[in-house]
């Protein structure tokens, strides 16, 4: 083989590798964190605003409370019932949202190992968890609107309904593309080898997930 074609060779060596995402960053990775970058400030901005109207909210008997007292007895994620007996699922809404984010991990470690049934069975997993998710939120939605709290009644019901709105939209979007990851791994798309894409939603849901706890504890906690 004369020097031509092995360097040829193994530019082409390197040219695959760099396709299958071995050979540093694949570019859907690198496109999820560039996104992931700006919805970081998108959220960010969401907070900001949040603080600033809670720092100036004044209550309806002249108080400085948030959120308003006529809110307090439905939004205690430790209690399993709210005062009028519906079903408060916020923290086991939070739970399951912390585990698909673990189930989906797992899904990342199995294709990296080449097994691929045990990556479309934890991804599988993970898209149902994120659906329950939205059911559950749905739920909680309902419940606090029969409550009184709107998006339109109080500035509390603005920005609680702007900031889980967002990140619902934002639950909705990486269930779609689960579906689409667990739809291809289906039609054996991906393998040890070749799973940027993989990789990249699974960085999109670890995000999803973290700014529901940032926001768990904004609105729940604080």
């Amino acid at each position: 083989m004369t020097a031509d074609a092995t360097s040829l060779t193994t530019h082409a060596d390197a040219h695959a590798a760099e396709a299958h995402g071995s050979g540093g960053i694949g570019n859907p990775v690198l496109g999820m964190l560039l996104f992931i970058a700006s919805e970081v400030m998108f959220f960010a901005g969401l907070f900001a605003a949040y603080f600033s109207i809670r720092a100036n909210f004044i209550d309806t008997d002249g108080v400085h409370r948030w959120p308003p007292i006529k809110y307090e007895h439905i939004l205690d994620p430790f209690k399993l019932f709210t005062d009028t007996g519906a079903l408060n699922l916020i923290l086991p809404a939070t739970i399951i949202l912390i585990l698909s984010s673990v189930t989906c991990q797992l899904g990342v470690n199995a294709i990296k190992r080449g097994d691929r049934t045990g990556f479309l069975r934890s991804f599988g997993v993970t898209l149902v968890l994120g659906v329950l998710f939205l059911l559950m939120q749905a739920y909680d939605y309902s419940v606090l609107i029969n409550e009184g709290l709107t998006m339109g009644a109080t500035t509390f019901g603005t920005t609680y309904f702007t900031l889980t709105g967002f990140h619902g939209a934002h639950v909705f979007g990486g269930a779609l593309m689960l579906g689409v990851v667990v739809y291809r791994g289906m039609a054996g798309q991906f393998s040890a080898k070749h799973h940027d894409m993989v990789e990249a939603t699974s960085l999109y849901w670890h995000f999803v997930d973290v700014v529901w706890i940032v926001l768990f504890a904004t609105l729940y906690l604080l």
